[in-house]
């Protein structure tokens, strides 16, 4: 007899995960921010379950001797499967990409039977996401197919999968010779010419295009009342540092997050668990990308949480601390603490699938 689904385990560390403490805001390098913020979140939700995402260890109705790879699904289980966006320019594809698939994808992104990370990989202009919808439901469509789902489900009232999503957006941080710091241009490398980065929000600001698809999501992402602002205004750190372009691409990173984890609760059914980040890398010629944690969200059991700053350009502003050995950028929002940020809730009705 199969026992109805045990929602109270899962519950129970979805809880003690919103108690965990997170940073936002500030320029680390892309090792801190994967391992301490988004790796050992994750690894919290899933605590004391047998982790599935090799290929092989669903091989246990293989006619070959690869069957003995195949898991014991009557143990409390869960299935990974991982997606990320990262903006399709080139220059956001180096070190910190790099670094994001050795540290996070390594242990959540599906594997292959010849031991390949698979994973749902988007590649945007601007970042964020063209449609978070697409990629809520393509991502939750690709991990189990049914019968196999069922195999999951039946085996244990513990088990779940989960579905992780991180969403990357990127601007471009410069220095000059006399240590004046600029964002929104990089170099390729040291003998080529500052240029935009991101171009496509860079252009969508300063050259904008209606006809230009791209120019009008992200637009679109930014809101009419964001984009107006960012495009007219400036706003500096208490050290007179032009962040604009910086903040434009943390405010498409946080309408991405807030689009796919609404769109996650009409796609996944009650045993799916979703935990998604949000973050920006910078740029810089020569040197390691450092990243911006901004944002968290859970989707489980008829509710939406997010932590993240807020989505009013206005509000923002920053200022650079002494960290590692350098000035890092502290992102503020109004009168918000960075290391406590509010915590939105949002119910949403669960899709019975009958497990």
């Amino acid at each position: 007899m199969t026992l109805p689904f045990n929602a109270a385990a899962t519950q129970k560390r979805v809880d003690q995960f919103w108690q965990r403490p997170a940073s936002f805001g500030m320029e680390r390098n892309a090792y801190h921010n994967y391992l301490n913020e988004i790796v050992s979140d994750r690894y919290a939700l899933i605590n004391g379950l047998q982790i599935l995402r090799d290929e092989l260890q669903f091989a246990a109705a293989s006619p070959t001797a690869v069957k003995s790879c195949g898991a014991d699904l009557s143990l409390p289980s869960v299935v990974t499967t991982l997606a990320y966006t990262n903006c399709g320019d080139r220059i956001h594809q180096g070190e910190a990409t790099k670094r994001y698939r050795d540290v996070v994808a390594s242990r959540f992104a599906t594997l292959s039977e010849i031991g390949e990370l698979k994973l749902e990989a988007f590649f945007p202009a601007g970042g964020g996401t063209d449609n978070g919808a697409t990629l809520a439901h393509v991502t939750v469509a690709h991990e189990l197919d049914e019968p196999l789902k069922q195999k999951l489900y039946a085996g244990n009232p513990q088990s779940i999968s989960l579905v992780a999503i991180d969403l990357k957006t990127h601007v471009g941080r410069l220095r000059d010779g006399k240590n004046h710091v600029s964002y929104g241009k990089t170099r390729e490398s040291p003998w080529r010419e500052p240029r935009a980065a991101c171009g496509a929000i860079v252009g969508a600001l300063q050259d904008y295009h209606s006809q230009n698809l791209i120019h009008r999501r992200i637009r679109d992402d930014l809101g009419e009342q964001n984009f107006h602002f960012l495009a007219n205004r400036h706003i500096l750190t208490d050290e007179g540092v032009n962040i604009t372009m910086a903040i434009a691409s943390v405010i498409v990173a946080i309408r991405g997050i807030r689009n796919t984890a609404l769109a996650l609760s009409h796609e996944m059914d009650k045993r799916g668990l979703a935990h998604l980040t949000a973050s920006t890398t910078v740029n810089r010629p020569s040197r390691d990308d450092l990243v911006i944690y901004l944002a968290r969200a859970t989707v489980f059991n008829g509710q939406i949480k997010i932590q993240s700053f807020g989505m009013i350009a206005d509000r923002y502003g920053g200022k650079f601390g002494e960290h590692a050995g350098e000035k890092r950028l502290q992102l503020r929002y109004g009168d918000w603490d960075s290391e406590n940020l509010p915590i939105e809730e949002i119910a949403y009705k669960v899709k019975d699938s009958g497990w």
